[in-house]
């Protein structure tokens, strides 16, 4: 199992990648860092080169990454446009397999958030009809999309990790399948035995963190951890989980503490 961090959710910079905690993530131990897709697609070509020659000086792989589309972007609704849709999908899988990025999150909530007033039915269909292009170029490029349950707050659309399964088992694609975030699971009171009854065969990604103020995790205590954790163990998952949290008493603090709670929990040897 690989862990690493989410860098956006603590980025202090305009770009807002998180690219500034790089070398500090490589010094507390983890072994992968995750970067947004859409911010990444917004640098320019020195930005992005720069970014490429500090993930190698540090020795850090971007085996992951996230917010696959901009929140400008419309996925579901009467506004969407497929050509310039699949354009964006081809030049970020592209940039993402430069990056030797392996699983790309597609969370993306407020683009596929389905409009007011626009049947929800439909709005699904789009996100099927979607996938199902994005899954053939995600193949050529070397990468799985995983689908990203979010809570209600967030977006209307795919909120449980049994909801994301239906929607990858309905998009039919090897490439497609999904991931469970703790935090979303908690909000939404969603039962780990639907990781249990389908994660063998879908579960390719997880998101961690203490969900009482979605923050870095740090005791076993905190919160419900244990049932989450077993339900991964039990599936023998084996994959990268990233923590995708807040350090509001800063990163530096934070990180390193949660390296050992990852190791401690999952009993690294």
């Amino acid at each position: 199992m690989k862990f690493g961090c989410c860098l956006n959710m603590v980025s202090t910079q305009p770009d807002g990648t998180g690219i500034e905690w790089i070398e500090d993530l490589a010094a507390f131990g983890y072994d992968y860092v995750e970067l947004p897709t859409a911010q990444m697609m917004a640098l320019d070509a020195d930005a992005l080169d720069a970014l490429k020659q500090r993930l190698k000086r540090a020795n850090i792989p971007c085996e992951t990454s996230n917010n696959f589309f901009p929140t400008t972007m419309r996925l579901t609704g009467p506004d969407v446009d497929m050509d310039a849709i699949m354009d964006y999908v081809r030049r970020a899988l592209t940039l993402d397999e430069e990056l030797g990025v392996q699983y790309l999150v597609f969370g993306s909530g407020p683009a596929k958030n389905v409009p007011d007033g626009f049947p929800m039915d439909v709005g699904y269909q789009q996100v099927v009809a979607l996938l199902k292009r994005v899954g053939s170029v995600a193949r050529e490029h070397g990468v799985t999309i995983v689908i990203e349950p979010l809570r209600k707050a967030e977006c209307n659309l795919i909120n449980t990790f049994a909801e994301g399964v239906q929607l990858a088992k309905d998009v039919d694609d090897p490439n497609v399948r999904v991931l469970v975030d703790f935090y979303h699971l908690t909000e939404e009171h969603e039962s780990v035995q639907h990781l249990l009854d389908d994660g063998r065969d879908y579960l390719r990604h997880v998101h961690f963190a203490n969900p009482t103020g979605r923050v870095f995790p740090d005791k076993a205590d905190e919160a419900d951890y244990a049932p989450f954790i077993a339900a991964l163990k039990e599936l023998d998952y084996d994959l990268h989980v990233s923590c995708e949290a807040y350090a509001p008493n800063g990163f530096r603090q934070a990180a390193p503490i949660a390296r050992c709670f990852f190791a401690q929990q999952f009993k690294e040897e």
